[in-house]
């Protein structure tokens, strides 16, 4: 495919993802670095592509998709790459899938945004000291989980590096953000994925955009 592709977004840990997934997959794209929360997303234009007024946002022809997993899941579904394990085996096709999802909604939106919101955010959400404690015990307690997982194991899928652990490893940086303490099997597949020139080149372009 040579459509071209626009990325809308930078400056967050959810519009890391597609970066680093078009880097990994070695796709041309154009970043347009728009932040969060700036009023850039409340522009006539941008909102006429998103009306959810939220990034990451990808243009492709006349699509447009928000989500990072949905545009990752574009992605991975219309480009060929040699970098990065795209799963072909149904089994592999729904592990994939439910560690995304497990991944997004417990240690995304479940934990680390919640405490955004409260942390991060407070002048506009308020404080709250109380749920961002319980952010953090139910977020250790989901690290537990990926600890065993990752107890005998390089990458979220045996087969090889892929969707999952982008998710993955754009959680774990947040979480070093909040001062969380990672386990060890969990802080050496982080040294480990870190070492990604696509990684690197992503979070460059990600965090300095703006």
């Amino acid at each position: 495919m040579n459509e071209e592709i626009k990325l809308w977004g930078s400056g967050t840990a959810r519009t890391l993802r597609p970066i680093w997934m078009a880097e990994e997959m070695d796709i041309n794209y154009e970043l347009i670095p728009i932040g969060p929360r700036t009023g850039e997303t409340q522009g006539y234009e941008f909102t006429e592509i998103n009306p959810k007024q939220k990034i990451p946002v990808m243009q492709c022809k006349e699509l447009n998709l928000s989500e990072s997993l949905t545009i990752c899941r574009y992605l991975q579904k219309n480009y060929l790459s040699e970098n990065i394990y795209i799963p072909i085996d149904e089994k592999d096709i729904y592990k994939e899938d439910e560690w995304c999802n497990y991944i997004y909604g417990e240690l995304d939106e479940t934990c680390l945004y919640v405490m955004r919101r409260h942390y991060d955010l407070k002048d506009i959400y308020g404080e709250s000291p109380v749920v961002v404690d319980a952010c953090r015990k139910y977020f250790l307690r989901q690290l537990d989980v990926v600890e065993n997982h990752l107890k005998f194991k390089k990458n979220i899928l045996e087969s090889g590096f892929g969707l999952a652990d982008i998710f993955l490893m754009t959680c774990l940086d947040w979480a070093v953000f909040y001062e969380f303490s990672l386990p060890k099997n969990i802080n050496q597949y982080r040294d480990r994925i870190a070492l990604r020139p696509a990684y690197q080149k992503a979070m460059k372009i990600n965090y300095s955009s703006k």
